[in-house]
């Protein structure tokens, strides 16, 4: 541990102190808390045996998020980066990264099938108008199968209201900045429903970076009786960005022209539609959930990620028919309660992709990428991803103190994949070469345990232990779509590498205490999380071919800290913080060996302070400080970012019970930070600069 980062730890732990020091006994506990995203039940998260974190509804409806990240970072452990309008990274005890290893869902349906990941997952979800979110850190396949690994994250709808009630808000900002929110809802004897809309534009704060939102949620709830419940949810989301991710630039231009980007060409387009209803039936010990639902999502992607190396521009598609099943029996002795379920997911998909030919000007890690033409077709091809998951989850209580849960989930996955290029040949385009799977058929089966405890110390004191595993089976591009390759047989050699890939293997030990102390609430956890068999590109030492592979293993080791405190009756702090470290065990690739060192893009400090100010009920303001701690800009461990804090200030004003104003601004002191860094072509650092000091304000009615 560095010195700096030390200091940050140090500071932030005296705040928490001095917190927890002056607090009033009237402070929000998370004694009462509940969760429903940890056991798929809502629950007391005091008898729940993992790290879950939850931002709250109200708080999500005044800060009025312009991206995720402005909201994420307020739970330990968990932080959100910008790419490009509301495409993010995601760091949940692994370093910021776009691998598939976090699963995303919506009132706990997954927001896209296996095998379809999408890293930007948070953007086909209307987060601005959600009802919360919850966070649940660390592995959960037990619960929720493949993708589970490093975190899963629920965006829960909003209640229908149990009267007629509508809200709108109008607000406009800096860099074209205008956004729409408008809802409403109303309740009748057995039930009610609310709609929610979302319309969003900007130009982007850098050159060619714009983009449009339309999406929208509408929730129906209907009582049958007092022991039988239908839920209706349909979700949608249609973005067009200019640009698929943010374009790091050379340091000078970082420094002195940060609005430039060399990648125009690049864009996202996305279409995402949910629409599902969940059946319940519940009796006094016993509760029957059936959940049907239907998925489409769809993208056109020229991707900024790839122009360097692997130019292309492709159209994904893909359709679900799922059902999630589960039936859930509680036994008056020792409090008993027995959880069984099926998950059910019917995916068809599909691939279209074409090289292109860009022209650019410039060379080296500042080339220009400025017009394109379209080339020849390398990927053409249908798969579909079926999957079969059976779980049981129990709870149990030996004492009144303590309370032992376990668990267990199996999972049979297949793909069936439709070539239709030639099977089993070489696409060529230039030196370019592209392997050509012939019609198969990919399975995975793997069974997932998890066990946990909780004991309460005492009233206000409450332990918790667990161990979970997790998988993550590859998605439909790792398996059919191999890389670009420079030979007839290294493309071969790729594309038959990949069909044998196996699934990436999580476990993880953790560790934690909540509770209240003079008013201080707080949440402390300790854990470690190993990931093995990951996937990586080796040369093979008989054919001296470069292949992808199941090899690698990374071990994860962290500290996480929640705090919340008032220190007056008008003055509440909130703190988030994490330290941990990011490390490969045994990693050996065509690259060479990186056993012992850090992961890249793994910064072992992350923090956030909200000091909130009420002094009425018609006043809020908030500082919030944000800081990133330095990271490695490669695996190598050559070179870094130095990280950064950055300070937002937000604000609420009621003119009247219907009107009210509302504001922020991003980044106070316009510092000059990377949303994102690393070595670029020749080993040359290069940054993607984040938001530079940006105001947004707007009026929202209520009625």
């Amino acid at each position: 541990m560095g010195i700096d980062t030390w200091r940050d730890a140090l500071v932030l732990a005296c705040i928490g102190a001095a917190s927890g020091a002056a607090a009033s006994d009237d402070a929000p506990t998370v004694l009462e808390q509940v969760t429903v995203t940890a056991t798929r039940e809502e629950a007391r998260l005091v008898e729940t045996p993992a790290s879950v974190g939850v931002v709250k509804g109200e708080d999500i409806a005044l800060d009025k998020p312009a991206h995720p990240a402005q909201v994420m970072s307020q739970t330990p452990g968990v932080a959100v980066a910008v790419t490009n309008g509301e495409g993010h990274t995601t760091a949940i005890r692994q370093p910021f990264t776009t691998s598939p290893v976090y699963l995303f869902l919506e009132d706990g349906i997954p927001s896209r099938s296996t095998g379809f990941f999408n890293h930007n997952g948070l953007y086909e979800i209307n987060i601005p108008q959600a009802g919360g979110i919850e966070v649940n850190r660390g592995p959960s396949s037990a619960l929720y199968g493949s993708d589970a690994i490093g975190g899963v994250v629920n965006v829960l709808t909003r209640t229908p209201p149990t009267k007629t009630e509508a809200n709108g808000s109008i607000e406009a900002g800096e860099h074209g900045w205008r956004r729409a929110l408008v809802g409403g809802g109303s309740g009748y004897a057995d039930g009610g429903w609310r709609a929610d809309l979302n319309l969003t534009r900007t130009e982007g704060w850098r050159d060619d970076t714009g983009y449009d939102r339309n999406s929208g949620t509408l929730r129906w709830d209907h009582f049958i009786g007092d022991s039988t419940s239908l839920k209706t949810v349909l979700g949608f989301s249609d973005i067009d960005q200019e640009t698929g991710a943010n374009s790091p630039l050379v340091r000078d231009d970082y420094r002195h022209d940060p609005t430039k980007n060399y990648l125009p060409i690049a864009f996202r387009k996305v279409s995402a539609l949910r629409l599902s209803t969940n059946y319940e039936h519940e009796t006094a010990d016993s509760l029957l959930s059936i959940t049907p639902y239907v998925r489409d999502n769809s993208m056109d992607l020229l991707a900024s990620f790839a122009l360097r190396f692997d130019p292309t521009i492709a159209k994904t598609e893909n359709q679900s028919y799922g059902l999630m099943a589960k039936w859930r029996r509680d036994f008056a002795p020792l409090r008993a309660r027995l959880i069984v379920g099926v998950d059910f997911d019917l995916s068809p998909g599909e691939r279209r992709e074409n090289r292109i030919d860009a022209t650019t000007r410039g060379s080296g890690a500042s080339r220009e990428f400025i017009a394109y033409t379209v080339g020849p077709r390398i990927y053409d091809y249908d798969v579909e991803y079926r999957g079969i998951s059976p779980y049981v989850h129990g709870e149990i209580s030996p004492t009144d103190k303590l309370r032992l849960t376990a668990g267990l989930r199996y999972d049979d996955m297949r793909y069936e994949f439709d070539n239709k290029l030639g099977a089993g040949e070489v696409v060529q385009v230039g030196s370019n070469f592209y392997g050509q799977a012939a019609n198969t058929r990919v399975s995975y089966r793997r069974a997932t345990p998890k066990l946990g405890a909780t004991y309460a110390l005492g009233e206000n004191t409450h332990l918790f232990a667990s161990y979970n595993q997790a998988f993550r089976a590859p998605s439909e591009s790792q398996i059919f779509r191999p890389s670009r390759a420079g030979s007839l047989d290294a493309a071969r050699a790729l594309t038959q590498s990949a069909l044998e890939l196996d699934a990436i293997k999580a476990e993880q030990y953790e560790l934690g205490v909540r509770g209240v102390v003079a008013g201080l609430s707080y949440d402390l956890v300790a854990y470690e999380l190993t990931k093995r068999d990951d996937i990586v590109s080796q040369r093979d030492p008989v054919t001296t071919q470069t292949i992808t592979t199941n090899a690698g293993e990374t071990r994860h080791r962290g500290v996480e800290l929640g705090l919340g405190a008032s220190l007056a009756r008008q003055l509440r702090l909130d703190l988030a913080l994490s330290y941990a470290r990011h490390e490969f065990v045994d990693w050996v690739t065509a690259q060479g060996d990186f056993g012992g060192k850090e992961q890249q893009s793994a910064p072992r400090l992350m923090s956030n302070a909200r000091l909130t100010w009420t002094p009425t009920d018609a006043f809020r303001a908030q500082l919030e400080w944000t800081r990133i701690g330095s990271y490695w800009l490669d695996d190598s461990n050559t070179a870094k970012y130095s990280g950064h804090d950055l300070f937002n200030l937000r604000g609420n004003v009621a003119l009247t019970s219907a009107v009210s104003l509302f504001g922020s601004v991003n980044n106070l002191t316009d510092r000059r930070y990377a949303d994102s860094a690393q070595l670029s072509t020749g080993s040359t650092p290069a940054y993607s600069p984040g938001l530079p000091r940006t105001v947004i304000a707007g009026v929202e009615a209520k009625w």
